[in-house]
């Protein structure tokens, strides 16, 4: 518990918007709304934004705070039900890896037009482990999801974001169970 929590901090400490007086947040594929919110905490002037496909995350997200200041969308992180240029920030945690592989690049396009552009699009995803059993059980874990391209997706680095975005730069949680990956 202490560690996602500090991994919500570590992303919501990295977003750049500090520039931004009333900043609009989009958290692509929010679950039950856990990283939206650690930004309305941070920054509660802001305005904020949880999308999902799953109506039954949507709903524990709404039921978990009823003075949490957020609107939530059910929608496709794929095909994203808003104008271009409309977020400062757009962050994604621990679950692009889960799309298959068309629809992870058509996310991270979705993602990249919604976004301002001097904003940023952040993705958290978790770190492959280094030693070899931990490594192999965390595949069988993936393997074990029915998504066969997400270990190779997780360990592509970089490459699958600076195939869309012009600067890709690359940080460590301090746990180093994940890795942020600012877009912009």
């Amino acid at each position: 518990r202490k560690d996602e929590s500090g991994t919500r901090s570590f992303l919501v400490d990295k977003a750049p918007m500090e520039h931004v007086a009333a900043p609009r947040v989009l958290d692509v594929c929010c679950g039950t709304g856990a990283v939206l919110s650690a930004f309305v905490r941070r920054h509660p002037q802001g305005t904020f934004v949880g999308c999902d496909f799953s109506h039954g995350m949507l709903l524990t997200a709404r039921r978990k705070d009823s003075a949490f200041a957020a609107t939530f969308v059910q929608a496709d992180a794929a095909r994203l039900p808003f104008p271009e240029n409309s977020f400062d920030v757009v962050s994604c945690s621990h679950a692009l890896y889960e799309l298959k592989g068309a629809d992870r690049s058509r996310a991270l396009r979705e993602m990249k037009r919604v976004v301002r552009k001097r904003g940023a699009v952040l993705i958290m995803e978790h770190e492959v482990p280094a030693r070899p059993f931990t490594r192999f059980m965390f595949r069988l874990r993936l393997l074990a999801m029915g998504s066969a391209d997400a270990a190779e997706f997780l360990e592509a680095g970089l490459r699958p974001f600076q195939q869309v975005f012009p600067s890709v730069t690359l940080d460590h949680t301090p746990s180093g169970k994940s890795k942020l990956m600012c877009c912009q």
